[in-house]
């Protein structure tokens, strides 16, 4: 379905939101506010505090929303551990997930729903966009469709927009499983291959979910990617595209300024199989130094309703809106180097 399609009264159901985290309150606040503006649902927001010493508690606190929970740990138990909590205390017939620096579309919630209840699925996902801390679009990152999604995900987690993505019934998510305690930074894409062998997905195809960049992201811890792959190849009896994790691999490594590590993952991914997909990220990379800008995406043409459609809903975000007001430390991060896949 797209964006500013009409939406029927019959999809007013209950969803419980999930938001694990931790000594990230500047980029809290935006990500909840995104989640309070969800449009023609009754929701409710489940926040994990992983033993926050920030202020990240006097911000919960301050929110006086009756929509939002919190359930604090008094130590860090990991994401899957927090995600598990939540979902166990949710009230809702279906459960969201969402990181604590990403953002959604207003309708997003709602969107997924519909598409849902219309083809008769039981979990959904939809596309999203990736985004520095100034809110520039960086790429975009189209779903495949479902069919697609299914046979992809054994071999990388093909669902974009990582653990923020997917709503899943909560009779659903408890047939099939809780997320792996055992996975720190792969347990989402451990989640989905699992709902997918449970059944097909719904799509909406639309840029509901925008990625923050940042120096903290989890996804640059490459040693734990490696770890938790490894450990789903044998979960599942399944072999990883490694040559696409390479690649992204190579991207994390940029941004961190590891110019030559980045390399060596470059190599691996062409050995692998990738070379058509390395030598276009060379040449954007390297275009993008000669005109001293971020490199853009190489189907631009085919990407231009898109960065149309969710720049709107990023910069209201982002600006405050309706004359609300946010706390400027979540615009005031310098903006990392953009990861390409």
């Amino acid at each position: 379905m797209s964006r500013g399609e009409p939406l029927t009264s019959s999809i007013r159901m209950d969803i419980s939101v999930i938001v694990p985290t931790r000594n990230r309150s500047a980029l809290l606040a935006l990500t909840l506010r995104s989640v309070l503006r969800q449009r023609d649902v009754d929701l409710e927001v489940i926040v994990v505090d992983e033993a926050s010493t920030d202020d990240t508690p006097k911000m919960l606190a301050a929110l006086a929303d009756a929509r939002v929970r919190v359930i604090r740990h008094d130590t860090p138990s990991g994401v899957a551990i927090a995600r598990n909590r939540g979902a166990a205390e949710a009230h809702g017939d279906w459960l969201a997930f969402l990181d604590d620096d990403d953002l959604w579309a207003p309708e997003k919630l709602v969107c997924q729903l519909q598409a849902a209840q219309q083809v008769g699925r039981d979990w959904a996902y939809t596309g999203a966009v990736v985004i520095n801390m100034h809110g520039q679009i960086l790429r975009v990152q189209r779903p495949l469709p479902p069919e697609e999604i299914v046979t992809a995900l054994p071999r990388y987690n093909a669902i974009p927009g990582g653990g923020s993505n997917v709503v899943v019934r909560r009779t659903t998510w408890i047939l099939v499983g809780p997320f792996n305690t055992r996975l720190r930074n792969t347990e989402d894409w451990e989640m989905w291959i699992r709902l997918a062998k449970h059944g097909p997905p719904a799509c909406v195809c639309s840029p509901l979910i925008a990625r923050r960049l940042h120096h903290s992201n989890s996804t640059l811890d490459i040693s734990e990617i490696v770890r938790g792959t490894q450990l789903i190849e044998a979960l599942h009896h399944t072999t990883a595209d490694w040559g696409r994790l390479h690649r992204w691999f190579a991207h994390s490594c940029l941004r961190a300024g590891r110019r030559r590590a980045a390399l060596g993952q470059f190599a691996r991914a062409a050995v692998r199989g990738q070379q058509r997909a390395v030598a276009s990220d060379l040449s954007a990379i390297l275009q993008g130094i000669v005109a001293g800008r971020t490199p853009k995406s190489s189907d631009h043409s085919r990407d231009d309703a898109w960065l149309g459609m969710a720049t709107a809903w990023i910069q209201e975000q982002l600006h405050g809106a309706h004359g609300s007001t946010e706390d400027p430390r979540s615009l005031s991060d310098k903006p990392p180097t953009p990861e390409a896949t």
